[in-house]
């Protein structure tokens, strides 16, 4: 196998300290060290790593809606924690349950319309969301 997992995702964007604080206040990730890049931004971090790189955007920036990443998703230790913090927001996210498992997982948009899924895996639910955990669709 060549690939494990996601590293981290990079967003640029033309609004850079409201998509910090949106990252912090909502997601609960924490700004922590980054290189001396030419172009200004932020890491932010969930405990030990950095998953989620900001930088400030050269030109104008589209919505998720208009582009063809969908969303990227975070695994959520606070589901609906962070479901109040985005409701606060005036946001309505999308609740849904995987379909055969107990999975729940939420949408919501950040700053830049990028879309965020937030999903609250436990332990005793893992194994649905492996590959062998999966019913193919029909």
């Amino acid at each position: 196998m060549s690939v494990r997992a996601v590293d981290h995702v990079n967003i640029v964007t033309e609004q850079l300290e409201a998509t910090r604080i949106f990252f912090q206040e909502v997601l609960g990730l924490e700004a922590g060290p980054r290189p001396p890049f030419a172009v200004t931004g932020y890491w932010l971090y969930a405990g030990e790593r950095a998953l989620v790189h900001i930088q400030v955007a050269k030109g104008p920036v589209r919505p998720s809606a208009e582009g063809a990443l969908n969303h990227f998703a975070l695994v959520a230790t606070d589901f609906d924690g962070i479901l109040e913090k985005v409701r606060a927001r005036g946001q309505a996210p999308t609740v849904v349950t995987v379909p055969g498992t107990p999975v729940r997982q939420a949408f919501f948009l950040d700053p830049n319309g990028v879309r965020i899924e937030i999903t609250e895996p436990t332990e005793a639910i893992l194994p649905a969301l492996t590959r062998e955990g999966v019913s193919p669709s029909a």
